[in-house]
């Protein structure tokens, strides 16, 4: 059977069981649930984070969100907070939040092979306090996103080993791809020429991160 170009399919857990096995005994136990002191200490230096969605109908979306350290505030062992900066106005995962409030959220400190995963469900909130405190260079931001922590764990280094994601030496050259302005003009058509819209890129950079 072929199904959407690939012949075969894992359609069970059982299935899927049988090939990957089970999960060990201290994968099971590190989900604490909560954000104990090593959480928020990790959450404290984490400059990015990702943040995972889904729409009601299963569309999914994976953004990036990043500030300053600490720029995500911990409200209580079982609450936190993020705000949303200024970006592009798509709002994709503020979009699916609004109809399914679950979310995944992966926190990254740079130099650091774990990551912290906290999964929960979340909802687009517009406390006067909470974003006053996320005030940065005299600006609010408009949202946040609040988060209900249901399950905190950390996420082993293998992936990051497997890439050498932080090994500089080991990084593919970047001129290999298109920078971001070229591809823009390719395949937006927006009637400017690569160095227009690169300057566009810079001027945003500039004038518009908070």
């Amino acid at each position: 059977m072929i199904t959407n170009g690939f012949s075969r399919i894992v359609t069970t857990e059982a299935e899927l069981r049988e090939i990957v096995g089970s999960p060990s005994e201290l994968a099971l136990r590190k989900d604490i649930g909560a954000l104990d002191q090593h959480a928020r200490a990790f959450i404290a230096q984490s400059p990015f984070l990702l943040m995972a969605t889904a729409s009601a109908a299963g569309r999914c979306d994976v953004s990036p969100k990043g500030d300053a350290p600490g720029f995500v505030h911990v409200l209580d062992d079982r609450h936190l907070a993020v705000p949303d900066r200024p970006g592009n106005r798509r709002v994709d995962g503020m979009r699916n939040l609004v109809e399914n409030p679950h979310i995944g959220l992966i926190f990254m400190i740079p130099g650091r092979e774990d990551t912290l995963r906290v999964n929960g469900r979340a909802w687009i909130v517009r406390d006067d306090d909470l974003l006053t405190r996320m005030a940065v260079q005299g600006k609010r931001p408009l949202l946040a996103v609040g988060v209900e922590v249901e399950e905190c764990f950390l996420h082993c280094a293998k992936a990051f080993k497997r890439s050498r994601l932080w090994q500089p030496a080991d990084w593919p050259d970047p001129s290999a791809v298109a920078c971001m302005a070229e591809m823009l003009v390719d395949q937006t058509k927006p009637g400017l020429t690569v160095a227009e819209m690169e300057h566009h890129l810079q001027e945003g950079y500039r004038t518009r991160l908070y």
